[in-house]
């Protein structure tokens, strides 16, 4: 069996962000010179995500306010965490929400994907230097 490793770096410029990381997944399967087995990808961080989903804009601005309203960014004191000095509880509850990682078949060489499934990188508090997980095993 065949194992292989590599890292996604991000900094993204706001607190929030989705960025669609499926072209990445592609080309480290296709390194790795796996046909079949399984690609495990997860954010590396507390406050960042990695989910699947539908590319789709209207869908990624519902998901921000939905978030949100779950987990307020203000009023910062209004989180116990935060009187550590930190103001980034809410991007912990959020990624609690959007999960931790995704786990895709690979068959034929391929992403073995429903319609419209895409793989996302979620960050939630942005600003500083986060990485992605890919870890590919198999045949």
């Amino acid at each position: 069996m065949k194992s292989f490793r590599k890292e996604l770096w991000f900094q993204t410029p706001g607190r929030r962000a989705f960025i669609n990381i499926t072209g990445d997944v592609e080309v480290a399967l296709k390194e790795s010179g796996v046909r079949e087995g399984l690609v495990l990808v997860n954010a590396m961080h507390i406050t960042a995500s990695v989910f699947i989903n539908d590319d789709e804009g209207g869908l990624h601005a519902d998901y921000e306010q939905w978030l949100e309203k779950l987990a307020p960014h203000e009023p910062v004191a209004g989180y116990r965490h935060n009187r550590t000095g930190e103001d980034n509880a809410d991007a912990h509850m959020k990624r609690q929400i959007m999960g931790r990682e995704v786990v895709v078949a690979i068959t034929n060489g391929k992403l073995d994907f429903g319609p419209w499934e895409q793989i996302f990188y979620g960050e939630f508090d942005g600003g500083r230097r986060k990485r992605v997980l890919i870890k590919i095993i198999g045949e």
